[in-house]
């Protein structure tokens, strides 16, 4: 029998990966903005989107040109590849994280 421990680090394994590969396409994002919309680039970044000094009304404001997908108007196609890939991977690991935290909350109170 699978213990409640074993399913907890299997999810909160794959939610971590997952959480890295967003930074990491982010962190791509950004550098492809750089030259592809560098008007949207000069609103988000501000040289410190990964400090802990980072403007957080500017990674918002990033988080939301995502997920109203106003990319896709763009005429630079790797640039709405990245920006794809960043939203599903936003999505995945939001949904993964939110799922983590149901089982961890499932976990204790059955205490399996």
């Amino acid at each position: 029998m699978i213990s409640g421990d074993l399913i907890l680090l299997a999810l909160f394994t794959v939610t971590g990966i997952n959480i890295i590969r967003y930074l990491s396409t982010l962190k791509t994002l950004l550098f492809v903005m750089r030259d592809a919309h560098p008007l949207l680039y000069q609103q988000v970044d501000g040289r410190g989107f990964f400090t802990t000094h980072g403007n957080f009304g500017k990674q918002t404001k990033l988080l939301q040109y995502l997920w109203q997908e106003e990319y896709l108007d763009h005429h630079d196609t790797l640039f709405v590849f990245k920006c794809e890939k960043a939203r599903y991977l936003f999505m995945l690991s939001s949904a993964l994280l939110v799922v983590s935290v149901a089982v961890f909350f499932l976990v204790i109170s059955l205490g399996i």
